[in-house]
């Protein structure tokens, strides 16, 4: 009975431990989808989980890049939350198909609002034009909670391919349709661009799997230890010879 009883404890250690390996993966800040073309104009959504189970988030704020400004932002407006766009002046001219740019938005701030513990809010912003030179834009942004703690999500992704501790929202850029007709997959329909800039280009597929697949993984593995203590147990009782 006292070899049950070891099982049942190695195993609920085993899936409280598969759990938090888990659900880090699905709490951070990201962004939505998380793949568009280089050179388009695109709609993207923040999405920011509440990880505490004793406060509300009640601010974020994103960076925007500076050496590779985006001419065009525009924000939605969120029910209940008040929102602040800061248009800054750039260390140096950044020069793009429609002239040098030397102002751009370096920074998006939402507060008064609450997400509560449990809940998740999305936040959208449309913005163009995309750089054509570089894989990857990062939006480094702070998560504020109601007891003022903040946590910053802004690492860079680790060069051995694992996941930093509080990692920034990452934009990966894929190359633009080719035009001899062929196009890239869409997960949401392009939008106006502003006035005097071109036609919006499709937006790619989001790469928004990788949470499932983690959490989908260490399901398994519980399940897998599931059946070798049973299997265990099942010899043990078995009668002798």
């Amino acid at each position: 009975m006292s070899f049950v009883r070891r099982a049942a404890t190695v195993l609920a250690a085993t899936t409280a431990l598969t759990a938090a390996l888990a659900l880090p993966a699905l709490a951070h800040v990201t962004i939505q989808p998380g793949t568009a073309e280089q050179g388009a104009f695109t709609k993207v959504a923040f999405r920011v989980p509440n990880e505490r189970d004793d406060a509300s988030t009640t601010k974020i704020e994103v960076s925007f890049p500076v050496d590779h400004p985006l001419a065009f932002v525009s924000v939605k407006p969120v029910p209940g939350w008040e929102v602040k766009v800061t248009e800054s002046k750039l260390p140096k001219p950044v020069k793009t198909e429609y002239g040098d740019l030397e102002e751009a938005v370096t920074k998006v701030v939402w507060e008064g609002g609450k997400i509560n513990p449990g809940e998740f809010q999305e936040f959208e912003v449309s913005m163009g034009q995309l750089p054509k030179d570089v894989d990857s834009l990062l939006f480094p942004t702070k998560q504020t909670y109601s007891g003022g703690e903040v946590v910053d999500w802004s690492e860079a992704p680790k060069a051995d391919g694992t996941e930093a501790e509080h990692p920034a929202p990452l934009l990966k850029l894929v190359p633009a349709a080719a035009e001899n007709g062929t196009t890239a997959p869409t997960t949401a329909a392009a939008t106006t661009a502003p006035s005097g800039a071109p036609s919006l280009a499709p937006v790619a597929a989001a790469s928004s799997s990788d949470g499932t697949a983690r959490l989908l993984g260490g399901a398994g593995l519980v399940v897998g230890i599931i059946g070798v203590v049973i299997g265990v147990l099942g010899l043990r009782r078995r009668p002798s010879a």
